[in-house]
């Protein structure tokens, strides 16, 4: 019997293949991916990096690298705690990579993580045409610089000579086999991947095929991530417990996320925390209005938000103190998880401290891992500056 390879996705497994009544065949993996490809056009505008603050010497060290390694046509894996800056880590090689003539592109699994990022590329690239793709967002596809999410790599076959994926250990990316095989079919040219708690495998494979592993314990203002404190507190009492940390934080003005396991228990905690307090709000990955409510809280007019994981990461806000509800379900909040929640605390430059704070009926083995290697990251930092 023949064995069908689909050209899109590489998928081999032929229970995922249909024929269609002319006899040709479809991926059930990857068919809802439906729409117009990029076409290339002109090469990109050779425009040149600003940058309105200095790198750290741990990051100059690292750009350079970085650099050296896509003049060598040489694949790239960033491991850098987070908060080290890693989006400035690679911005000499996309300007190396616009003055070669090559086409980067800069992609990550979530929309608002997108959105962000292509607001700090155009202002670090304001002669560049920089174009933003994700769902809803596809009529403009061609550009000096393409910030998308990995959904929409494929509308991008064989087209960049650099592309960047960050937070490959996030959902939905990590494990997807599409999404998977769109990064390896988008990229003719080099890769640099991103995490701050990058999947044992990528690492593995890393090690095995000789490329590059860059590591980076050091954050750009180079003092220590805050490690998290664990409480013991029965699963009914916690939100109570929050309640009587965020007055404490409204009092001193600092502002709060309270992460939930689900959208049930969002929605629940929030709505019993809004006894409490009239100002808090709700996020979540169904929340129609959550980018409103996310720069209303940027912006100092909400003093907390109860949120799930769809926080977790991309957002950087000066004093923001962070509490975990249920950390000890483990099925949702594993060590990768933890570590990425309590990174966002003290990432900006004068507020290098705050509090993180699991709350749970038991110190889960991912509690315990998630402190051990924040510990274990700032210990390398002392290393570092010693």
């Amino acid at each position: 019997m023949e064995t069908y390879v689909c050209p899109r996705c590489g998928n081999q497994d032929q229970k995922y293949f249909g024929q269609k009544k002319d006899g040709s065949f479809y991926c059930r993996r990857c068919i809802s991916f439906q729409g117009k490809e990029a076409k290339e056009t002109s090469p990109p505008y050779p425009a040149k990096l600003h940058l309105d603050y200095p790198l750290s010497p741990f990051q100059e060290k690292l750009s350079s690298k970085l650099v050296e390694n896509f003049k060598n046509k040489k694949d790239s894996l960033i491991h850098a705690v987070c908060g080290a800056g890693k989006t400035e880590l690679i911005l000499k090689t996309i300007e190396t990579a616009l003055l070669m003539g090559k086409r980067p592109g800069f992609a990550v699994p979530r929309r608002d993580v997108a959105i962000e990022l292509y607001g700090r590329l155009k202002n670090a690239f304001p002669s560049a045409k920089c174009v933003l793709v994700y769902g809803g967002e596809t009529e403009n596809l061609e550009g000096d610089i393409i910030v998308l999410t990995t959904h929409q790599l494929y509308r991008y076959p064989h087209y960049f000579d650099l592309l960047i994926v960050d937070e490959i250990d996030a959902f939905p990316y990590k494990g997807d086999f599409v999404l998977n095989a769109f990064v390896k079919k988008a990229v003719r040219g080099n890769l640099i991947l991103m995490s701050a708690t990058p999947p044992k495998d990528i690492l593995e494979e890393f090690a095995k095929e000789k490329k590059s592993i860059l590591h980076l314990d050091a954050r750009f203002h180079l003092k220590a991530m805050p490690v998290p404190s664990f409480k013991e507190c029965l699963h009914a009492l916690q939100v109570f417990y929050a309640a009587y940390r965020l007055k404490e934080y409204q009092k001193e003005k600092k502002p709060c996320f309270v992460f939930a396991p689900t959208i049930y228990e969002c929605e629940l905690a929030g709505k019993i925390l809004k006894y409490f307090f009239k100002e808090g709000e709700i996020v979540h990955s169904q929340k129609e209005n959550r980018s409103f409510l996310i720069e209303q809280f940027r912006q100092g007019k909400i003093p907390f938000l109860v949120t799930t994981s769809v926080l977790e990461r991309g957002v950087t806000l000066k004093n923001l103190q962070v509490i975990v509800l249920h950390a000890d379900e483990e099925n949702i909040y594993d060590a990768a998880t933890l570590i990425q929640i309590a990174g966002r605390v003290g990432r900006k430059k004068g507020f290098e401290k705050g509090d993180v704070l699991f709350l749970g009926e038991k110190k889960t083995e991912s509690i315990k891992s998630a402190i051990g290697e924040i510990e274990k990251s700032n210990g390398n930092l002392q290393s570092l500056l010693s």
